[in-house]
């Protein structure tokens, strides 16, 4: 089993079933989004390039989205805390995702890559 369906299968529900959610979403947005399993987490990439990721947090038990860029966002529903240019979207697994939402700041994630202002190697 790879690390990154062991991530998913650990958690318990309704946290379970948001972050497989999650994880559906934001690889439905290019076909050259992959999974992968980078620092102990599901990351996810366009080009090779993290752009995201998906974690829950400790102090608030909810699942996440992690925005690698996320200083380039001033949204605010995206949280800073202590990190130094990622920012997070916190999801509340009780509640239906606000997929609009989450395709919205996903799409302008993967854009800063596209329009070329977070370079890509190669």
């Amino acid at each position: 089993m790879k690390a990154t369906d062991n991530f998913y299968l650990q958690q318990e529900e309704p946290v379970k079933g948001a972050l497989l959610a999650l994880k559906e979403i934001i690889l439905m947005q290019d076909k050259e989004v992959t999974g992968e399993w980078k620092y102990g987490m599901p990351f996810f990439c366009y080009k090779g390039k993290m752009f995201c990721y998906l974690w829950v947090h400790k102090k608030y038990r909810q699942p996440y989205i992690g925005i690698v860029e996320g200083n380039h966002f001033n949204e605010p529903f995206l949280i800073k805390e202590k990190r130094s240019r990622m920012k997070i979207m916190l999801i509340d697994p009780n509640k239906d995702l606000p997929v609009e939402t989450i395709i919205l700041i996903i799409q302008q994630a993967l854009n800063l890559y596209k329009t070329g202002k977070i370079k890509i190697k190669g």
